[in-house]
């Protein structure tokens, strides 16, 4: 993992970029120290020339970060490949709101030649938030409650007249 990639980058990579980064203390003593910034390829600009750059997104904090960065320049130390995904265009500005998963690529060494395998793993450009659906329980009707039922029924008046004329109704239509 620890190779540059800079040469072939591609969109729908995971790459983790190494950034030098310039300090000054309150002394006014200057540090450098490296900044990493892992997030997926969005598109490559301009190929080889000089003034090539990479747009490279990820999600922090609910919140979507993208930076461009120039591929030839001291500033960016080293770039490193940690996944490649299967995306359909070369500038895939469309998994800023792409909410499917999307397919890895994953390379096998068969004898001498590499098999391409893709695999579904969770989008990493966005984080959707899972909503989980409670169903409703439902209790079946027990004893004790089909015996509250039939006692209520029978202290009202009404209730008792309606079904025992139903009642009596259903006996003599049976004869």
């Amino acid at each position: 993992m620890s190779e540059d990639v800079r040469s072939n980058l591609k969109s729908g990579m995971i790459v983790r970029i190494h950034q030098k980064i310039k300090e000054t203390n309150a002394k006014g003593e200057e540090k450098e120290r490296i900044q990493m910034f892992e997030g997926t390829i969005l598109a490559v600009k301009h190929g080889n020339e000089p003034g090539a750059t990479v747009t490279v997104r990820k999600v922090s904090n609910g919140v979507g970060v993208e930076k461009i960065f120039p591929i030839n320049s001291p500033i960016v130390e080293k770039i490193e490949l940690v996944r490649e995904m299967a995306v359909k265009q070369s500038k895939a500005f469309y998994l800023r709101t792409y909410k499917k998963k999307l397919k890895e690529i994953k390379k096998k060494l068969v004898g001498k030649k590499e098999e391409i395998v893709k695999e579904e793993v969770d989008n990493p450009v966005l984080e959707v938030e899972e909503v989980k659906e409670v169903e409703p329980v439902v209790e079946s009707p027990s004893a004790e409650a089909t015996e509250d039922k039939e006692a209520s029924e029978a202290k009202s008046p009404e209730a008792k007249s309606e079904g025992g004329e139903k009642k009596e109704e259903k006996v003599e239509e049976k004869k």
